[in-house]
């Protein structure tokens, strides 16, 4: 049996994924769907994620208890206004990774963001491109807290994207 790769494995994990979401009913499945879709090689974006991601965010997008962000069900909120996407391209694991090539690491980041974001995807929200990734990675947060930036990014997705509250935390209370 040969392996599904580039448009095909993304619409499969697209299927897999937008059906949780239109069982109930959720406007969001065709965006993931859709933002799932711009991936061109899924296995190599998951494959990147476990690689440079996963050690401290999880493989499955849980990092609890450790006190970073969890990606799972909350990372989309950060994609709904020009200033949140720009600060997940900023942050320096991202602006400054090994993946050189821009429209491999804007992959693994719409596999993060739709793949293990899904429920806090926000309707129409737009897959990441190389174009955007080449244009925000020199601006990378060096001298800034991260904290400080995070807390200001998260205040404005809870104020203007429908975020809970709770997203505040680094991860879900249990």
């Amino acid at each position: 049996m040969r392996a599904l790769t580039g448009a095909g494995a993304a619409l499969l994990l697209a299927f897999q994924i937008a059906p949780m979401l239109a069982a109930r009913d959720d406007p969001r499945a065709a965006t993931v769907a859709q933002g799932l879709a711009a991936i061109g090689d899924p296995e190599l974006a998951r494959g990147d994620y476990v690689e440079h991601c996963a050690g401290c965010h999880g493989v499955q997008g849980l990092s609890a208890p450790a006190k970073l962000p969890e990606l799972r069900g909350r990372v989309g909120y950060m994609m709904c206004t020009a200033e949140t996407r720009a600060y997940l391209l900023r942050l320096p694991n991202i602006a400054k990774s090994r993946i050189s090539d821009n429209q491999q690491l804007a992959d693994m980041l719409n596999f993060m963001v739709f793949g293990l974001g899904g429920d806090s995807v926000i309707p129409g929200t737009r897959p990441f491109t190389a174009s955007e990734v080449a244009h925000e990675r020199p601006l990378a947060l060096t001298s800034a807290s991260l904290v400080a930036e995070r807390r200001r990014h998260v205040d404005t997705a809870i104020r203007k994207c429908g975020a809970p509250e709770a997203f505040r935390d680094f991860y879900k209370t249990r």
